[in-house]
């Protein structure tokens, strides 16, 4: 079967699920994967076709989509600030906004960190995106990350190999943690924020497939990572040192408010690029 035909009859078969342009960014998404062809190089040899084993795999694939599995568990990797990362069911899959954080940290510590080593740790680390990319992207840094999840720290660690950076992991449950016990310049976190209530705004494909560990809490008691974190975070972050956040879009003032009460200053809440409150950034004096 010609490929481009393929192409269509695949995009159809998903229209019921996915629109047709998420539809057809998962078709060049996995031909690039399984036969290394670009949109371009489709479009250039129009006539290129797919063996028996090649509709075999990518009539597999297609099933698993319609189950609504997605499509970079389907692959075993993303992309995030440049770089590649494996993913699978015991992740969470990095998100743009999470790259939007991540440039906040470099852009804002680029310069200093060219005058001195920092020391920075993430909490809650899943995949090691957040910790990696800085670690590439700050390579005087010292890089620490935690997470409460032994095959997350796994996969994170073939991730650090992967994009040839040290980062120190470390197993440890953030709630039961009394102290840190040594002292950083930055510390950022992503943690579970989605309460209950907001289940019916998730998408099946997250909901049904990706850590619920990794991405909810109880309604009554939204803000207990970022309570924990900020609580170790004012013992154990240098002079002036940072601590930043991605957090709940509907719970920006809630947090402003925490870390005012919690005695940080220069706090700053920052939206995406959707325009959401996504962000934010503080300094213990």
């Amino acid at each position: 079967m010609q490929i481009k035909t393929y192409r269509a009859q695949f995009i159809r078969e998903l229209s019921s699920i996915y629109d047709e342009g998420e539809a057809e960014s998962f078709f060049y998404l996995i031909l690039e994967e399984k036969k290394q062809l670009r949109r371009i190089d489709l479009a250039l040899q129009p006539d290129l076709v797919f063996s028996e084993a090649d509709l075999q795999v990518w009539n597999s694939i297609l099933e698993q989509l319609k189950l609504e599995i997605p499509v970079q568990y389907l692959l075993g990797k993303t992309h995030f600030y440049g770089l590649e990362f494996e993913v699978n069911e015991n992740v969470l899959i990095p998100r743009p906004e999470t790259e939007e954080l991540v440039d906040w940290i470099i852009q804002e510590n680029l310069k200093i960190e060219k005058f001195k080593d920092l020391k920075i740790l993430d909490i809650g680390t899943g995949s090691g995106c957040i910790a990696i990319s800085l670690a590439k992207n700050l390579p005087n840094a010292q890089v620490f990350a935690i997470d409460v999840s032994e095959k997350a720290l796994a996969t994170a660690q073939k991730n650090a190999e992967i994009n040839e950076v040290k980062v120190t992991f470390i197993h440890k449950n953030i709630l039961e943690t009394v102290d840190l016990e040594q002292e950083f310049d930055i510390i950022v976190s992503n943690p579970p924020y989605v309460r209950n209530l907001e289940k019916q705004e998730i998408k099946k494909n997250v909901l049904d497939h990706e850590p619920h560990l990794a991405l909810f809490v109880e309604d009554d008691n939204a803000l207990i990572f970022y309570r924990k974190i900020a609580e170790l975070a004012r013992k154990n972050l240098s002079p002036n040192g940072q601590l930043y956040f991605e957090i709940n879009q509907y719970l920006g003032k809630e947090m402003v408010e925490l870390l005012e009460n919690l005695n940080f200053a220069t706090i700053e809440l920052r939206k995406d690029i959707y325009g959401n409150e996504r962000m934010t950034r503080s300094s213990v004096q």
